[in-house]
């Protein structure tokens, strides 16, 4: 399974959900602060194609997912 990247910075709610649904599926993932790497929403803005307004930016592989609850959609969608 490829691995899901989880942009996202400390005291984000959905960000910890993010974080906890892939542990509780036990899907291998990367969590990146987007405030320690110096990533910016511009930055992210740029990968993704679109405005970030929100925090966490789940990508699955090279997909962008989306946030937290387009994440638990997706888990759902593709039967994870």
């Amino acid at each position: 399974m490829e691995t899901f990247t989880i942009f996202g910075r400390k005291g984000c709610g959905f960000c910890v959900r993010a974080k906890e649904l892939c542990e509780l599926r036990g899907f291998p993932f990367r969590y990146i602060d987007i405030h320690e790497e110096g990533i910016t929403k511009a930055d992210l803005e740029k990968t993704i194609g679109k405005p970030v307004l929100t925090v966490p930016q789940v990508f699955h592989g090279e997909t962008h997912i989306g946030g937290f609850t387009e994440l638990d959609a997706y888990v759902k969608d593709q039967g994870l």
